[in-house]
């Protein structure tokens, strides 16, 4: 079959093996599940081009798109990057070490703290991201830009019960 992937294999064999059941639900998911192995290792890749690791990639991302003076509460990081208090603690204080954010105290709440990102951050995350939208484009550089668009609105559609 040309064209044909592991998945369409996979699924071959469970159809010729199980040919009482559905195996359409695999020929999607499947393949994301797959496509999403592929884009870790290159996320994981283009963060490292920049020295950073994922979850220092998902902080610094954080405070960079919340805009110039790229600061955010903890609070804030929290609910951005769906971990616990104690993990974004954690993360903080590692980031602070490495000199790529700082705390503040909150002008409007003395009691307040703020993380700032710093300019060695503001270089890395940047980047990183640039880096990763390169090794991005290039996976989907068999898709015309109107396949890319409709792709992304049907993985928009799955995507909206989830978050």
């Amino acid at each position: 079959m040309p064209g044909s992937d592991e998945v369409d294999r996979i699924v071959g064999a469970w159809s010729r093996e199980r040919p009482d059941l559905d195996f359409a639900p695999l020929q999607v998911l499947s393949r994301v599940g797959r496509l999403a192995k592929h884009l870790d290792r290159a996320r994981r890749a283009a963060f490292e081009a920049s020295g950073l690791d994922s979850w220092e990639f998902d902080v610094l991302s954080a405070l960079r798109r919340a805009g110039d003076p790229y600061q955010l509460s903890p609070k804030a990081l929290l609910l951005q990057t769906l971990v616990s208090s104690g993990t974004m603690t954690n993360r903080i204080d590692r980031l602070v070490e490495r000199e790529l954010v700082e705390r503040r105290t909150d002008p409007h709440d003395g009691r307040g703290i703020l993380v700032v990102l710093t300019a060695e951050g503001l270089a890395r995350v940047d980047a990183a991201i640039s880096t990763l939208l390169t090794s991005e484009a290039e996976v989907l550089d068999n898709l015309s830009p109107t396949e890319q668009e409709r792709l992304a609105g049907l993985l928009r559609k799955l995507s909206l019960d989830f978050d």
